[in-house]
């Protein structure tokens, strides 16, 4: 299969996992706070180190079927479009403290769990 509908097959994949990933979050936690819109940040950052270095390590991941997930899925599950939006609206709303918390926490979250996900394939 031709790379570019790898990316496109991955992608769509992934816009339907955040769509139905942080409205289920928000069904849990509400919507007081960008929850939905971080964990799929968070779980990107994650799978990313996870499927780089494991996919970059061995030989088992094609080089097309990795570029496919992180580049398709992961595109399409992270968002920080939405991030960028949410956290504007806060500051316009005045909501200073929760928009700096919304930065802070993305921010090192993702790169702990990027962090993480390298850890992990580096572990096994």
């Amino acid at each position: 299969m031709p790379l570019v509908l790898l990316i496109a097959l991955f992608g769509a994949l992934g816009c339907l996992a955040r769509y139905y990933g942080s409205g289920w979050v928000y069904s849990l936690l509400g919507r007081g706070f960008p929850y939905g819109t971080m964990v799929v940040n968070v779980l990107g950052a994650f799978l990313i180190g996870l499927i780089m270095e494991f996919s970059l390590r061995s030989n088992l991941v094609p080089p097309d079927l990795r570029t496919g997930v992180t580049v398709g899925f992961l595109g399409g599950l992270t968002t920080f479009s939405t991030f960028s939006y949410e956290t504007f609206r806060l500051i316009e709303a005045g909501q200073w403290l929760i928009a700096s918390l919304n930065v802070v926490i993305n921010v090192l979250a993702c790169l702990f769990f990027t962090w993480l996900g390298i850890m992990a394939t580096r572990w096994l």
